[in-house]
């Protein structure tokens, strides 16, 4: 950690004060003479993600000025501990004030590295905050995140269904929830047999993972994360640039379980099933193939147009399980569609929704706490579009046109109509560096489904 919560900042810790383009040459006028003009020899001027060392008449360094947006911006302090020189910072008080929980998180995952393979070159600056809930909650927020990277950023090689059902094990005994697992030729006995279809071929058996959480008078709330280790694109294989990062493809089980984690930390009034199906779409000589057949959960014949339209193949029956606790919502989340990705870019997930109102609601507060999803229709005149000869549905559209709109439509068909359901395609992974965001796996809306989530079931 590199955000420690304390009473009172460590002695010798240097204060770090806020500014913003806006606000400096207010703030500059209030400096010491001698201050403002080593501020200006080094043309430090406010701007966000810039900071200037300020020293002392001793030359050690005093104090340190941050140019940011504004205070509400989550990635506030991003820039700074990978920046400033190794030692103890907190903030101080000659510039603007930032809520703690903002500074906490934005420093904390300011100084994440993926650093299982490859040792990070520097330790990076420390930050004191004070012992409260606002600092508490940005920890819990960093923390959550960090886990779903790490998870996206391991090769698949070390993070195949097991090793993924081991990870929502760990966070599992880290707040008491009871976590199981049905494992290989165990999914059709207990009524999984897409789940099983797509995995089958893997070396590494296929598996539904279920974690549950809270309290049994609390409302139900269910999410569903789709768990590709790897996709090679099984008979229909994709491409070598298709498919080196596919490591990423159990990127919404990563972000399910980090909302999860979220959730229990939190402690929201609310009880917390999760599930993942997780499989490896692999080439063997038992692999699905196109034109296959198979009788899911919910009892809808779904036929195979392309083996490469996985995700949503292992999504129903999961979404059909989680429907029959009737809960009082239910969100997936997946990495599901290409489709997604050309409408809106990678750092806009594609949010369908039933219900108008409610997207429309989460997409505001998206924008408000800059964890974005944009909102996009379950058009039903759509549905012919997936509609089979043979079968009650196919996995793949008939083109390439809407291919995230039919995604979303085949997986509606194992929603019931009344429950309350998000789906959320998303990309899971940053492909350029910004302050706080390396490129690599990436936990998005995240933080908007949380405070979402608070705002419906409120605590007591």
């Amino acid at each position: 950690m590199t955000v420690q919560l304390e009473a009172k900042p460590a002695r010798g810790s240097v204060p770090i004060h806020l500014t913003s383009l806006e606000q400096w040459s207010g703030h500059a006028r209030a400096l010491p003479a001698e201050a403002r003009r080593w501020l200006a020899a080094t043309g430090f001027a406010g701007k966000p993600d810039s900071h200037a060392l300020v020293p002392g008449a001793d030359g050690a360094l005093r104090e340190v000025w941050a140019g940011i947006r504004d205070v509400t911006d989550p990635w506030l302090l991003a820039a700074l501990p990978k920046a400033l020189p190794a030692g103890r910072y907190h903030l101080g008080s000659g510039g603007l004030m930032a809520d703690t929980a903002v500074a906490a998180m934005s420093w904390e995952l300011g100084a994440y590295t993926f650093d299982l393979y490859k040792p990070r070159q520097r330790e990076a600056a420390q930050l004191s905050l004070p012992l409260d809930e606002h600092s508490r909650r940005g920890l819990v927020l960093a923390a959550a995140t960090a886990a779903t990277r790490d998870l996206v950023n391991t090769p698949a090689e070390h993070m195949g269904p097991a090793e993924l059902a081991e990870a929502v094990r760990m966070v599992g005994r880290q707040h008491k929830a009871k976590v199981r697992e049905i494992v290989g030729d165990k999914l059709l006995a207990q009524g999984f047999p897409a789940v099983h279809a797509v995995g089958r071929a893997a070396a590494r058996a296929p598996r539904i993972v279920e974690l549950t959480w809270g309290k049994a008078r609390d409302p139900l709330v269910t999410l569903v994360g789709k768990g590709v280790c790897f996709d090679s694109g099984g008979l229909d294989l994709k491409p070598a640039d298709g498919m080196r990062l596919m490591k990423k493809d159990m990127g919404g089980a990563a972000n399910a379980l980090g909302l999860a984690q979220m959730i229990m930390a939190l402690a929201l009034p609310v009880r917390l099933q999760l599930l993942i199906p997780a499989v490896e779409n692999a080439v063997a000589g038992n692999a699905f193939r196109p034109g296959d057949i198979f009788k899911t959960r919910a009892g809808l014949h779904i036929e195979i147009g392309n083996t490469d339209a996985e995700g949503r193949v292992i999504l129903c029956d999961a979404l059909a399980y989680g429907a029959e606790g009737q809960p009082d919502l239910m969100i997936d989340l997946a990495t599901l569609t290409g489709a997604a990705r050309t409408a809106l870019g990678p750092q806009l997930p594609a949010l369908f929704c039933r219900d108008l109102a409610m997207a429309r609601e989460i997409v505001d507060l998206g924008l408000e706490l800059r964890d974005p999803l944009w909102h996009m229709p379950l058009w039903r005149d759509y549905h012919g579009l997936i509609e089979s000869d043979i079968a009650d549905i196919v996995n793949t559209g008939k083109g390439a046109m809407a291919g995230a709109i039919t995604a979303a439509l085949f997986l509606e068909d194992f929603v019931p109509g009344k429950l309350p359901w998000l789906h959320i395609d998303l990309f899971a992974w940053s492909d350029s560096a910004r302050p706080g965001r390396p490129v690599g796996g990436e936990a998005q809306t995240l933080r908007t489904l949380l405070a979402w989530l608070e705002r419906r079931y409120p605590r007591s």
